[in-house]
């Protein structure tokens, strides 16, 4: 009997031995970080740096070559329309030069009735964009069209509106250049000691390119006029991207300087793209998109930078998980799901997809746990523990 217990004793701690051998060998469960599958609002952006500058802003230019008497005003000073800026001691004016002033006159005279033209135009489309709100206005109430015409109505008449506010700061702009080369001509015909430069518009000094005495040339920039509180962003994206984005749609605006989100609306997207060469050296397409604020932030000012996501697509309510969670594998996105203390490769349909989180269409529910940014070591049925939130990998 005795030897017969030594031998199953033995046999026990031989198993013993075995069995904690097999424990020590065999792999611990990988660490992974995981999210839930939840519902919420999905948004495709385009994501660019941008910045502000003022709606309209004029450039006050030399009309005649002579000595630029120092300019007194500094950046940031109010003026008014007719108010002095800068003047001119002119040089001797010959017979041709003569002619041509006065047929820059006659420019400033039919740009003025262009821009007088502009204004009449805008004014009728801005009038039309309001019945338009009104009639869509009338229409939701009846449940005869859905809330998001009333919103592109509304999103219209803004713009028109806009617009027509554009068109009469330009048509006053272009009344001040036809009274400036009047002046500049009959200063010259009289031989007037000096040339006054006038503003064109109300407004405050945004930039003087040189305030100290000295000799210019016609068309020298000297100041530039505009209104600081009448803003606009502006943001030059890529050229393929900006075939995405249409007038209406939202701009969020982040990094400016203040904690909160900044709205605006996209008013237009240029018709011509321009050449840039990125910070890595590369040769771009890039097109400007401008937007106008639906209210400015205070402190906020012109040639300010802006973090800015255009808005081109939307969802309030959608299944999502983070893109982190998504991978491709054999063409078609996949997703860890975790199941117990193991993992589960799940296809998934993806919907809209924007920079942090997509929409799931199929292959998920909600409330499911899903790996976030899954490495090449993991593989389907592998054992895995969720790291605890802080716990170092």
């Amino acid at each position: 009997m005795s030897l017969s217990r030594k031998k199953i004793a033995s046999a026990a701690a031989t198993l013993a031995l075995v069995a904690l051998l097999a424990w020590w060998a065999w792999p611990a469960p990988r660490l992974v970080e995981t999210a839930r599958v939840a519902r919420g609002p999905v948004q495709v952006t385009i994501e660019e740096d941008g910045e502000t500058r003022a709606v309209d802003r004029f450039g006050v230019a030399a009309p005649v070559a002579g000595r630029l008497l120092r300019i007194e005003l500094r950046e940031g000073d109010p003026v008014k329309a007719g108010q002095r800026v800068a003047e001119i001691a002119p040089l001797p004016v010959s017979a041709s030069d003569r002619e041509m002033l006065e047929a820059k006159l006659d420019a400033a005279r039919a740009m003025l009735t262009e821009a007088q033209e502009r204004v009449r135009r805008a004014d009728i489309d801005a009038a039309q964009a309001g019945r338009e709100r009104e009639r869509a206005v009338d229409l939701v109430a009846k449940k005869f069209v859905s809330e998001q015409a009333l919103e592109q109505a509304e999103t219209a008449a803004r713009t028109k509106g806009a617009d027509l506010k554009a068109a009469r700061s330009r048509t006053a702009a272009a009344a001040a250049e036809v009274e400036a080369a009047r002046a500049t001509l009959t200063a010259v015909r009289e031989k007037a000691p000096t040339v006054r430069i006038v503003s064109p518009v109300d407004g405050r000094v945004l930039r003087i390119a040189d305030r100290s005495e000295r000799v210019v040339q016609p068309g020298a920039l000297l100041v530039v006029v505009g209104d600081p509180n009448a803003l606009e962003v502006v943001v030059d994206v890529l050229s393929n991207d900006a075939v995405r984005v249409k007038p209406g749609m939202p701009m969020l605006l982040t990094g400016w300087g203040g904690p909160e989100v900044v709205e605006a609306v996209v008013r237009a997207v240029e018709p011509s793209a321009f050449r840039k060469i990125s910070a890595l050296g590369v040769e771009e397409q890039r097109v400007n998109v401008i937007a106008d604020f639906r209210a400015v932030p205070p402190g906020i000012g012109d040639a300010y930078r802006v973090d800015a996501r255009i808005v081109v697509a939307s969802k309030a309510d959608a299944l999502r998980v983070p893109v982190g969670a998504l991978f491709r594998r054999e063409g078609q996105w996949t997703a860890f799901r975790v199941e117990g203390n193991r993992l589960a490769a799940r296809g998934v349909k993806v919907g809209l997809r924007g920079s942090r989180e997509a929409e799931i269409v199929d292959g998920l529910a909600e409330g499911d746990e899903v790996v976030l940014y899954p490495g090449n070591e993991l593989a389907d049925g592998a054992r895995v523990a969720i790291r605890k939130q802080g716990t170092a990998p």
